[in-house]
């Protein structure tokens, strides 16, 4: 040792030529300090003896100044030494920040503590916590979900020996997100607060420590994780942690940060965590908010690109309707004219006495074709004229079953199997009765069409969320191999005999109630139609 250094006391001599940093202390004095430790400080061996423990405290260990001068008022007024080594970080003289660890043993005498500390820096534990949570963080860059981007987090954090749990701003308050914790730990706090864990809500007033790391955006490493257990849970939950971890378990809250702003917290602990582990953590806790950012933003995209394909299906349905229109009232006007001078003359024929039974059927067979080109003639009208709603109450089940009553289909319809299934209590609709009288039967007649001799088809009526909802199921061949939207197009045929009008309408008129129509095939065999619209018209699109 140096000439100057004060000489070590005889019980001490060894550890004055450790190359360990060491150093003996008695209340505020240091009794003793060897060159490592002086070297460590990057001061002289000299002030080291002589400077006071607290004002070395505060000169070296300011970022963690607050709760090591408590941990060593506790130590001189009789408080237990800790059982394992506590992680600082130091501040050299020259402004080099170090990450050691302390070891703390009693002396000589019971007044007096010898001190060990290790360097930190380089632990093999921290690079491979690095090495698995950057593997962790590439992972989850192709996710798509952010629940799934939560749940693959705490995974990662867990599968290298840590507690987890990601802490969620809700408002004013917190709640628990994804985690691994002990299980039995959680079921004992869900029978104390009653409910599940997910649920509870922690007033953000409650907890200032995390409030502190969100404000600072700044991660808060915990020598005591069961203190800060201790701030946040009842007492008996506290009691059931204690009993589950161990005394020397440490924590760490690091903030989650989703475009800017405060997202959540991310809440580790383990008896195996250290300073510059927690340094790690708290990256990668930056990390998971970029990636919740990338996943908002693709949903963003997803749900822009998602508008802008309906606004461009909206308008070349609009321009096509547009064309359609110019030429359905040409063919009205072309067309009307000659089917009513043609009918004229079928009603003079039949008034004809010397018509024979061949004359009476040409003219039978001559009405009904007239009569089905002024069908087609309406129906294309329907799916282009502008619908104005003429709101009134109305009962779906009702239209439902009269359009049942009014049905004259195919010579083998009657053969057909029809089960009504409405459910009791149905609340009555505001809604244009004729059209929807109109989309009602055509729904029904494009089943009954489609659906083969003996086949069933089934209607149901029922409550949803959003009003109330028609259902047809038929036995038919299905729905083509096409998108299923397109078949609501007009003049779109999924069968030979048909006109490719009916549902277009059916569309045209559901969203101008402003609800929604959907089709798809049955498991087996068949098409299933759903209508949902709302207790009160809200159109949301051109109709």
């Amino acid at each position: 040792m140096p000439a100057d250094a004060p000489a070590a006391p005889p019980d001490y001599w060894l550890l004055a030529r450790l190359p360990t940093p060491a150093s003996v202390i008695r209340g505020e004095k240091v009794l003793l300090a060897n060159e490592a430790m002086a070297s460590l400080l990057g001061i002289s061996l000299e002030e080291v003896c002589s400077t006071p423990v607290s004002t070395l405290i505060a000169r070296f260990v300011p970022e963690e100044r607050a709760w090591v001068e408590t941990f060593h008022e506790t130590l001189n007024q009789g408080g237990l030494r800790p059982e394992r080594p506590l992680w600082l970080r130091l501040r050299r003289a020259d402004g080099q920040q170090r990450v050691v660890t302390a070891t703390y043993a009693q002396g000589a005498s019971p007044e007096e503590t010898v001190v060990l500390m290790n360097d930190a820096e380089g632990e093999g534990a921290a690079r491979r916590l690095t090495r698995a949570l950057g593997a962790a963080a590439a992972d989850m860059l192709h996710s798509r979900d952010e629940r799934q981007v939560l749940e693959t987090a705490v995974e990662a954090v867990h599968q290298q020996g840590f507690f987890v749990a990601v802490l969620l701003i809700d408002g004013d308050s917190f709640r628990h997100g994804p985690m691994r914790q002990q299980a039995r730990v959680v079921a004992e706090a869900e029978r104390q607060y009653g409910m599940p864990l997910a649920e509870v809500r922690f007033p953000r007033a409650m907890l200032p420590h995390l409030e502190e790391v969100l404000s600072q955006g700044k991660a808060a490493f915990h020598q005591d994780a069961l203190g800060v257990a201790h701030r946040i849970h009842s007492s008996q939950v506290y009691e059931d942690i204690r009993r589950a971890y161990p005394p020397g378990i440490r924590a760490l809250d690091a903030p989650i940060l989703v475009d800017g702003q405060p997202f959540g917290v991310l809440a580790v602990q383990g008896e195996g965590l250290t300073p510059a582990g927690a340094g790690t953590l708290e990256l990668f806790a930056r990390m998971l908010g970029g990636v919740l950012e990338n996943v908002r933003h693709h949903h963003r995209a997803e749900v822009r690109l998602e508008e802008v394909s309906r606004l461009q299906e909206e308008l070349v349905a609009t321009e096509r309707l547009t064309v359609l229109g110019e030429a359905a009232g040409v063919v009205a006007h072309e067309v009307r004219n000659p089917l009513g001078a043609i009918l004229n003359s079928v009603a003079v024929l039949r008034r004809e006495a010397h018509l024979g039974p061949t004359g009476q059927a040409a003219v039978g067979m001559l009405e009904e074709e007239v009569i089905r080109l002024e069908d087609i003639v309406r129906d294309l009208l329907d799916v282009v004229r502008p619908l104005e709603l003429r709101p009134r109450c109305v009962h779906l089940g009702e239209l439902v079953r009269r359009a049942l009553g009014q049905l004259h289909g195919p010579p083998d319809a009657p053969t057909l199997r029809f089960t009504v299934d409405e459910a009791p209590d149905m609340p009555e609709m505001e809604g244009d009765e004729t059209l929807l009288q109109l989309a009602a039967t055509h729904l029904v007649r494009n089943a009954v069409q489609a659906s083969p001799a003996g086949g069933r088809v089934k209607v149901s009526v029922d409550t949803v969320p959003e009003g109330v909802r028609l259902v047809v199921e038929d036995e038919g061949p299905g729905i083509p191999d096409v998108d299923p939207r397109r078949i609501f197009e007009p003049f779109f045929l999924t069968r030979a005999n048909g006109r490719g009008l009916g549902l277009a309408i059916v569309k045209r008129v559901v969203l101008a109630h402003g609800g929604q129509v959907r089709a798809g095939g049955r498991p087996r065999r068949g098409a299933r139609f759903e209508v949902v619209l709302p207790l009160t018209p809200t159109r949301r699109s051109p109709a």
